[in-house]
């Protein structure tokens, strides 16, 4: 059997700054047009929003119908300062955000409300607290800085997943050209059940954990692979230390050290301490 490779430090940080530079290059190529349609289609969404609610002075009027419908829910998400995630608003107001449950339970509705307006962004919406009319400049801005935040998110979110897609499709390429037949996904309780020597599969369960890909190795062995897009040096100690490291200490307490080769293939900024 072929031992997994072990790098230098100074192969590991001449590979991180072709990462990085790689990393660069794509953002500084990233063309402007989804974010703009992104802004456009927040924009209304919020206009939409205040418009139904009397620019925030009568919520509870409107109430089950903004809260059940999703793009008016996110944009309330999005007036708490700073924005409260749907998991956090779940966890923080000990409710569901599924429409057909909000429609039945008012009750529910208002607490969303309320842990929203407890957090409400005072400097994009002044008006409210001071229980005026917002001046039509006031409007407008909380209009566009709101818009802004939304879109921001919605490309930084669109951007991982892209990312992460680009780069497994990359490596299910890479194995097919390297003459390895893909398969079925699967869930593997033992190793019988892995890919067979010269096959692959895409994202499949291995022990307790999801591995992106699967790979049945010309000796036997199972060589899992996750896949990791980080777009910071912090961010990259849970991509690789706590999502792909712990996998890996998982599989080979599960499977056996010499049955399973645990890897990652990396790409993007990571901090060579972690």
């Amino acid at each position: 059997m072929i031992a997994a490779p072990i790098w230098t430090p100074e192969e590991l940080k001449r590979e991180a700054l072709v990462a990085i530079e790689v990393f660069r290059k794509r953002r500084m190529e990233e063309p402007l047009e989804e974010y703009l349609e992104a802004f456009d289609k927040y924009q209304g969404i919020i206009e939409d929003l205040l418009e139904q609610t009397v620019d925030l002075s009568d919520v509870n009027g409107p109430l089950i119908q903004v809260v059940t419908n999703p793009n008016l829910l996110e944009a309330l998400r999005y007036l708490a300062g700073p924005p409260i995630s749907a998991d956090d608003l779940k966890t923080v107001a000990n409710v569901v955000l599924t429409p057909k449950k909000l429609a039945k339970d008012p009750e529910m509705a208002r607490t969303i409300i309320k842990v929203i307006f407890d957090g409400l962004d005072r400097r994009r919406f002044p008006w409210v607290l001071e229980e005026r009319e917002p001046t039509e400049a006031e409007r407008g801005a909380a209009v566009l800085a709101s818009a802004a935040l939304m879109a921001t998110r919605h490309v930084g979110t669109s951007r991982r997943h892209l990312d992460k897609k680009e780069q497994e499709e990359d490596v299910l390429t890479a194995l097919a050209d390297a003459g390895l037949t893909r398969v079925a996904t699967r869930s593997v309780n033992v190793t019988n059940e892995a890919p067979k020597a010269g096959e692959f599969c895409g994202e499949s369960l291995l022990g307790k954990r999801k591995a992106d890909i699967l790979v049945g190795l010309w000796d036997g062995r199972i060589l899992p692979i996750e896949c990791k897009v980080s777009n910071s040096a912090t961010n990259s100690v849970k991509r690789l230390n706590n999502d792909a490291a712990a996998k890996a200490e998982e599989w080979r307490k599960d499977f056996g050290a010499v049955q399973v080769v645990p890897s990652a293939v990396l790409s993007g900024v990571y901090k060579l301490r972690n």
